[in-house]
């Protein structure tokens, strides 16, 4: 029987890759996103590859649609049997005193509540069959701080804490949780960082080679399928050049 993947924010970056992995590999892919152009060109690509995808365009901060339209999924795609909660985001870089607080209400918006909500419209449906993975995309920042980045470390801080507790609460369900804690990845996050500022979000990656969307696809696929047994509690992947968030040897 052909496995299920459902993929949060899968219009770019990790989100991407990872359905066009899992597609190239079999799996039938269920595929969400707000930018509904970019969900109809991703699942044309995934289908002349063979694929089987279904395509749910809705908003992870609204709750209500997220419950109507999981809800409603057809009958051949409800038996999912690995949940990514990709859908996240960085906004602006102020201290604590200058910041915007609707950056920070988007933010705990989609990294906290939206994966909550995806998660409590899924899990139920894993539960039921005893059976199922979950991987919340999280971030170095969610274990340290720096500086600016206040509120978006503190909402992946709670994806590292949520990903714990979920891991434990369904631990007799037989559900593996999985928090995988990326470094400096080259993708959309620092352009809508910087609202649009080509020049400043390319600044961030000087002197270096930071991990692409792919590694970290990759790195998913690997964990999903080790035997049934082992289960990868966390995992934390940098590139090379960076040790922390605050330690890097840029080639500048």
């Amino acid at each position: 029987m052909e496995k299920i993947i459902m993929i949060t924010g899968a219009t770019a970056g990790f989100g991407r890759a990872t359905a066009i992995k899992f597609a190239e590999n079999g799996y039938k892919v269920i595929i969400t996103g707000r930018r509904k152009e970019r969900l109809d060109d991703l699942e044309k690509e995934l289908s002349a590859k063979g694929a089987k995808v279904l395509s749910l365009n809705f908003d992870v901060r609204k709750r209500y649609e997220v419950e109507d339209i999981i809800g409603s999924l057809p009958d051949e795609w409800k038996n999912i049997d690995i949940l990514v909660n990709n859908a996240g985001l960085a906004v602006g870089m102020d201290h604590i005193d200058k910041g915007n607080i609707d950056d920070w209400e988007r933010m705990i918006d989609t990294n906290v509540k939206g994966l909550l909500y995806v998660t409590r419209a899924v899990a139920p449906l894993m539960v039921s069959r005893n059976s199922g993975h979950i991987f919340n995309i999280s971030s170095i920042a969610g274990k340290e701080v720096y500086e600016n980045g206040n509120v978006y470390c503190a909402s992946k801080h709670a994806v590292h804490a949520l990903s714990r507790a979920m891991r434990i609460d369904m631990l007799k369900d037989n559900i593996k949780v999985t928090n995988i804690a990326p470094g400096f990845a080259e993708t959309e996050f620092s352009l809508v960082r910087f609202k649009g500022d080509k020049e400043r979000a390319k600044n961030v990656y000087k002197g270096m080679d930071p991990l692409k969307a792919e590694d970290v696809a990759d790195v998913i696929f690997y964990c999903a399928n080790l035997p049934a047994h082992v289960c990868i509690n966390e995992l934390e992947i940098t590139p090379a050049i960076q040790a922390t968030v605050g330690y890097t040897n840029r080639k500048i």
